[in-house]
């Protein structure tokens, strides 16, 4: 059974109905691209997922990288995996045509990314890094560097890195020490950089690594990074990797989870200086990297996705086999009877659902940005937060589940279950942490245009009442239309009491986050709703069963998910005074 391949159909509802692919191609003048094109990628990707990435996933969990003679090992088997993904063109699904890429939509990308990091995410995170990578040298590499580098890195021949974090510079970038010194037409960089994903490997010929650090004079603060090409192995004249650069990892992260992904300590110029090449102008490095923020960010999102669309998988076909207690007859009940369990594997399958429509509609955004569309820049800044931040609280939530279905046997290594658990928990925290997520949400989403786009979003959500009661579902429709009123008053509060106290806004962030990432679930949810329900189930190319089953699942997030929002409203709008009560030595 190709599990990894499961979400096919409902990622072919998604893009047809919620993205409407086709029109979205046409708005990007992608002639020969439609939604059957893009459903016949997503089936493709997820064999590779199921043959030869989900197979290797236990095996880096318990035989992850290591580190000898500062040389990162890859783990057994992913070195034949990277050849067999890059040699399939599986990396230059979305890159341009100009560097070797396919010139696809984004939006197709993230549905192909789903199952790479459902089948495998520690071996994803490679290529999500290298994207970063592309990106950044597309948006603001010289000529000359992205002619070196970028048809490389687009083919997947080498890859790529993020060069960030310091041991005295986590979220706050304006603390990073790592210099950089002009020498002729190149740069010294010495530092050290930590928590560096992929920093090394033995895969590919070469490391493109993109690092943040300070020239000599450069301003105080964040307003004095540069970002910098640092390769593995320098270029020679031919543009081939030649001389190894003064950059190494000298420690691997003991983590837990994703042992497979080295996460690497990487030294920076021990003897004399690792040869460095300044991406654009100098001092608006943080600026440029925040250029594939957004991308970054849903990528991880997307991640809370995939590992907990693995986790369902696993905990339905176990709660199919499993047997507990017998019928008058003597004949077992498998455990998928019993009402708990039941109730578990329909939160694990509403929540994904609901993740899924928000991923995918949050990435052809991007694409509708960069085809000019109005507003579309905007939904983009909005959602990138939400999806983020949510999505990876929600793979916590439903990995967790997933032990739990498994009962006594989810607590054993050998079950599979508590690896997803433990794989899920750095989602949360890398690429920002969802307390840095939450107030980019409610400061610079929401507070910096005195709500606009936010309401733009809200107005939106109202609209799809009248889709649910045209379709017969007036009670999803009253709970829905509560949850998006209650969001607007929330909107409302946050507008008028911002001036009052900074604290309180930062008190109240994380449940702003979330009551948005619940109200935006019911929203992808009730559209999806409507939709299956006007779609005829005889002529559909979904059936009956399926388009049942997605009206089910979404009355089920209506009552199980949708009361969320009320919380977390009634929690924000009462300050959270109580939280700075206490002195900080009474902690």
């Amino acid at each position: 059974m190709n599990i990894y391949n499961a979400p096919a159909q409902d990622t072919a509802f998604v893009l047809d109905q919620l993205v409407q692919f086709d029109k979205l191609c046409e708005a990007m003048h992608l002639e020969e691209v439609n939604l059957e094109l893009a459903n016949v990628i997503v089936e493709e990707a997820g064999k590779l997922a199921s043959e030869v990435l989900a197979p290797l996933n236990a095996v880096g969990d318990s035989n992850g990288a290591k580190l000898s003679d500062d040389k990162v090992q890859e783990s057994p088997g992913y070195s034949d995996a990277y050849q067999q993904y890059m040699e399939n063109g599986w990396a230059t699904l979305t890159a341009p045509e100009a560097f070797g890429g396919q010139a696809l939509p984004n939006v197709v990308g993230t549905a192909v990314n789903e199952l790479w990091h459902s089948a495998n995410m520690a071996f994803a995170l490679c290529p999500m890094l290298t994207q970063g990578s592309i990106e950044a040298l597309i948006a603001h590499g010289s000529d000359e560097l992205q002619q070196a580098y970028l048809p490389r890195l687009v083919s997947g021949e080498w890859t790529g890195t993020m060069n960030l974090t310091e041991p005295a510079a986590g979220s706050d970038l304006a603390a990073v020490a790592t210099k950089a010194v002009p020498n002729g037409d190149h740069y010294l960089i010495t530092g050290q950089k930590i928590y560096i994903t992929w920093g090394d490997h033995q895969m590919t010929p070469n490391i493109v690594h993109l690092v943040l650090a300070r020239l000599p004079d450069a301003p105080a603060g964040v307003k004095g990074i540069s970002l910098f090409i640092v390769p593995k192995f320098l270029l020679d004249e031919n543009g081939e990797p030649g001389e190894l650069n003064d950059a190494k990892c000298i420690a691997l992260e003991h983590k837990l989870g994703i042992h497979a992904s080295p996460t690497c300590t990487m030294s920076f110029g021990d003897n004399g200086g690792a040869v460095g090449y300044i991406v654009g102008e100098e001092n608006k490095g943080l600026a440029y990297m925040f250029t594939m923020m957004n991308h970054a960010r849903q990528s991880v999102g997307l991640q809370g996705l995939s590992i907990s669309e693995r986790a369902y998988q696993q905990a339905a076909w176990y709660a199919k086999d499993r047997t507990q207690g017998s019928r008058k007859d003597g004949t077992k009940i498998p455990i998928i009877e019993h009402p708990d369990v039941r109730r578990m594997l329909m939160a694990q399958r509403a929540g994904c659902e609901a993740m899924r429509g928000l991923a995918l509609i949050a990435a052809a955004e991007i694409d509708r940005a960069h085809a000019g569309a109005a507003g579309a820049s905007e939904r983009v800044e909005l959602l990138t937060p939400i999806v983020k931040g949510w999505m990876t609280e929600m793979a916590n939530e439903l990995t967790s589940l997933n032990i739990q279905v498994h009962g006594g046997m989810g607590f054993i290594e050998e079950s599979g279950a508590p690896q997803h658990y433990r794989d899920a928990r750095i989602l949360a925290i890398y690429e920002g942490t969802n307390g840095i997520q939450a107030l980019d949400l409610i400061g610079r989403k929401t507070l910096s245009d005195q709500g606009a786009a936010l309401a733009a979003l809200l107005d939106e959500m109202a609209g799809v009442e009248a889709e649910l009661r045209a379709a017969g579902l007036d009670k999803f429709a009253n709970r829905y239309a509560a949850s998006v009123a209650r969001g607007a008053e929330v909107r409302e509060w946050i507008l008028e009491n911002a001036g009052a106290d900074r604290q309180t806004m930062g008190a109240v962030a994380f449940d702003f986050l979330m009551l948005m990432g619940y109200l935006s679930g019911a929203w992808v949810m009730a559209k999806s709703a409507a939709s299956a329900k006007a779609l005829d189930a005889q002529e559909s190319a979904y059936g009956a069963p399926f388009l049942s089953a997605k009206v089910a699942t979404a009355r089920f997030y209506a009552e199980h998910y949708l009361p969320r929002v009320e919380q977390h409203a009634q929690t924000l709008m009462t300050g959270l005074d109580a939280a700075f009560v206490l002195t900080d030595e009474q902690f």
